[in-house]
C-alpha cells in the first residue's frame, strides 16, 4: 500500500482546515499559552501556587498546561500573562 504526502504549509492549523481568520487567532492564542507556559516553568512554582497567582482553579491551571487554547479567549491569556508580569 502507497501512502500519498502532502507537503505541509508549515502552520498545522490551515493544514487542518481552519479559515485564514481563525489561523491567526490560534497562531495568537497558541504564542500566548507558550509564554504563559515558559513563565510558570521559569518559576517552578507547585501548581496550587501557580494558580493563586494567575487566579484560576487547578482544573483550569491542567488545561493551560496540555494547552487547550481553545477554552481560552486572548484577552484572558494577556490577563494571565500581566499576573505573571509578562505583559
Amino acid at each position: 500500500m502507497r501512502l500519498k504526502m502532502t507537503r505541509s504549509s508549515g502552520n498545522v492549523f490551515s493544514a487542518v482546515g481552519f479559515s485564514a481568520e481563525e489561523v491567526e487567532h490560534l497562531k495568537v492564542r497558541a504564542d500566548l499559552l507558550i509564554q504563559i507556559q515558559t513563565a510558570l516553568k521559569a518559576r517552578a512554582l507547585k501548581p496550587a501556587e501557580a494558580a493563586k497567582l494567575l487566579g484560576v482553579s487547578q482544573p483550569s491551571l491542567n488545561d493551560l498546561a496540555s494547552g487547550r487554547i481553545d477554552i481560552f479567549s486572548i484577552d484572558s491569556l494577556i490577563d494571565l500573562l500581566a499576573r505573571l508580569g509578562v505583559a
